[in-house]
């Protein structure tokens, strides 16, 4: 039993090294030397921007280093136990082993999914965007169990979200909905997301019970960092404030709190109504406009709809890319790739990282593609 162990443990610290080789550690390290060397510049405050810059690069770089050095300290005391085991015979330190094993495999699976996140803004926070279709009450209560979805997932990546634009449903659901998504490598993860996604199942607004088909896009674009060239005229702004809308609680609709920004060159709109304060919600909107500017300024240089948002599509049948079966069956599909579940709730709930993980790892020439044509 040990000397079966003993392979498979020289095995993992075989893809350790190789993921380390991978990351580039050695190169990362001396990047955070250099940067940190400038933080050390009497002078280098002085420079905010520049400031935030390093400040942030030296932040994902140490992020990457640090998940090495776990991984590599892991498998360093699972061969201390192992060597311990062999030395004295003690068969019965497998299990304890073995488990060891077992946990060091899952880190390192997730080390080598983030290594395909090599996009240019694949590490960036997202911006959320789900729109319902065609179908009316039907469609927007569609997009509401999509956002449920969404925010369920987002909880066990531990991203942290914002509701910070919403449009309710006449009668149930959601219209449309904006979310920030925050967290290190959300973008990444989220863009496997963007697309049309069908729902067919028995309507519950139907009084009759017959079978309804629904439609929501869903949209997803990155945040952009504040050192990204983005020239934003304020003499092209038009900025509306308006009271919030919808469920909230009594401090609704007292203060015209609620901020619209319209970039009248393009059309562009963004909007926040999350906070009580006028000047966050109008910082958040600006977030949002940058982010939307960007991606068609990416657009126009790249000629292609797909670079950073995806293929633009109509809400309509035929165009999904993932379709949610509940009724005659239950089934979700992903169209894309193939994978299908038949365990609707779990998907419901969040459990998005089969779909996740076999879309990315289908499109790598894509995120190269990406990378290469910014």
């Amino acid at each position: 039993m040990l000397t079966e162990i003993r392979s498979a443990v020289q095995e993992v610290k075989e893809r350790v090294m190789g993921a380390g080789g991978l990351l580039d550690v050695a190169n990362k390290e001396k990047e955070v030397e250099k940067l940190e060397k400038e933080m050390s510049d009497p002078n280098f405050w002085n420079n905010p921007i520049r400031a935030q810059e390093v400040s942030q690069q030296i932040a994902r770089l140490k992020s990457d280093i640090d998940f090495f050095n776990k991984l590599k300290t892991h498998a360093d005391d699972i061969e201390t136990l192992l060597e311990l085991a062999e030395s004295e015979e003690d068969e019965s330190l497998s299990d304890e082993i073995q488990g060891e094993l077992s946990k060091l495999e899952k880190e390192l699976d997730q080390l080598e999914f983030r290594l395909m996140l090599n996009g240019p803004h694949d590490r960036n926070n997202a911006i959320l965007e789900i729109h319902s279709g065609a179908g009316g009450t039907e469609s927007q209560d569609w997009a509401d169990m999509l956002l449920r979805m969404y925010l369920r997932w987002c909880e066990s990546k531990g991203f942290r979200t914002e509701i910070i634009d919403m449009l309710q449903g006449d009668e149930a659901g959601i219209k449309s909905v904006t979310v920030m998504v925050t967290g290190e490598y959300a973008y990444g993860y989220l863009r496997a997301e963007i697309g049309v996604h069908r729902l067919v199942r028995l309507s519950p607004f139907d009084a009759n019970h017959r079978r309804h088909t629904s439609f929501a896009s869903v949209s997803v674009i990155p945040e952009i960092e504040d050192n990204v060239d983005i020239q934003i005229n304020e003499s092209d702004l038009r900025i509306d404030t308006f009271r919030s809308g919808g469920p909230g609680g009594q401090h609704v609709n007292k203060t015209d709190s609620a901020v619209r920004i319209t970039h009248i060159p393009t059309g562009i709109v963004a909007q926040c109504q999350s906070e009580r304060s006028q000047h966050k919600n109008r910082e958040t909107a600006m977030k949002v406009l940058r982010a939307r500017l960007y991606e068609l300024e990416m657009q126009k240089k790249s000629e292609e709809m797909a670079k950073i948002q995806g293929e633009k599509r109509d809400i309509a049948f035929g165009s999904q890319i993932r379709s949610y079966v509940f009724h005659p069956y239950r089934m979700i599909k992903d169209l894309r790739t193939g994978v299908e579940f038949g365990d609707v709730d779990r998907i419901m709930d969040g459990d998005l990282d089969p779909f996740i993980t076999a879309y990315l790892k289908s499109n790598p020439i894509k995120q190269r593609e990406s990378k290469a044509n910014p």
